[in-house]
């Protein structure tokens, strides 16, 4: 098995972060400092990450964390600000999330040990939908929704087509409500994409990702996934 996948088998991070591990010359084969993920680990390997012996292959975990704003998604912070893992200290298991949603942004977070499951869901092949209900300044008229359908321009990139809707609106702050749908993940990229049309966000909240809605908890909270959506993920990115 390749060294990257086995790091994100053996629960230590996601493959992409096991990727940068072993670039940052933090992993070992029987000792020897490892840079390519691609090299392979046979049965009697000994891998160690920083000095640490990887244990192997550990029971896969999978939660479903309706995060609050005022988190970050992330497993430590430098500035000892609230990480979405004070929100699951009573789980054992080591937990990273499946992508990253911003401090100030609320919503569904899935959470796992899952590494090969983590790296799927999150590349861009393959196109898992991500639904987002982003109250916006100002009422954006057809012209400009029509504008992000069909993708707007971000620090010289294009962003995919998304589906976009109005909502509802608040005339009184003036200010709307619009459903957005991606297949991309590109950081802060609703925002960017509000602020491309000249709406920036006022409040962003996930509402569901790869079929998983928030809603389904409470917030501050979290689940254990079914088995049925277990299967339904693996499916979804054809594991």
């Amino acid at each position: 098995m390749r060294l990257a996948k086995y790091l994100a088998r053996s629960g230590v991070d996601s493959r992409r972060r096991a990727e940068e591990m072993i670039a940052e010359g933090r992993v070992c084969i029987n000792g020897i400092i490892i840079g390519k993920p691609q090299t392979l680990v046979q049965d009697n390997d000994l891998v160690t990450v920083d000095g640490k012996p990887v244990e192997g292959f550990e029971q896969k975990t999978y939660l479903l964390l309706h995060k609050p704003a005022g988190y970050i998604s992330t497993v430590r912070d430098t500035h000892n600000r609230p990480t979405v893992m004070d929100l699951v200290k009573g789980e054992e298991k080591r937990l990273y999330p499946v992508g990253r949603l911003d401090a100030d942004t609320s919503g569904v977070l899935l959470m796992t040990n899952d590494g090969e499951l983590s790296h799927r869901l999150t590349h861009p092949s393959f196109e898992v939908e991500k639904k987002y209900l982003a109250r916006v300044s100002g009422i954006p008229g057809e012209k400009a929704l029509n504008n992000m359908r069909r993708g707007v321009l971000i620090e010289g990139h294009k962003t995919a087509s998304a589906k976009v809707e109005l909502a509802g609106n608040f005339e009184k702050e003036n200010e709307s409500l619009l459903e957005i749908t991606l297949i991309e993940g590109k950081k802060r990229q609703v925002k960017k994409m509000c602020e491309a049309i000249n709406h920036p966000v006022v409040n962003l909240h996930r509402q569901e990702f790869a079929g998983l809605k928030a809603e389904s908890v409470r917030e501050g909270t979290y689940r254990h996934l079914t088995s049925r959506e277990i299967k339904a993920l693996y499916r979804l990115v054809k594991l």
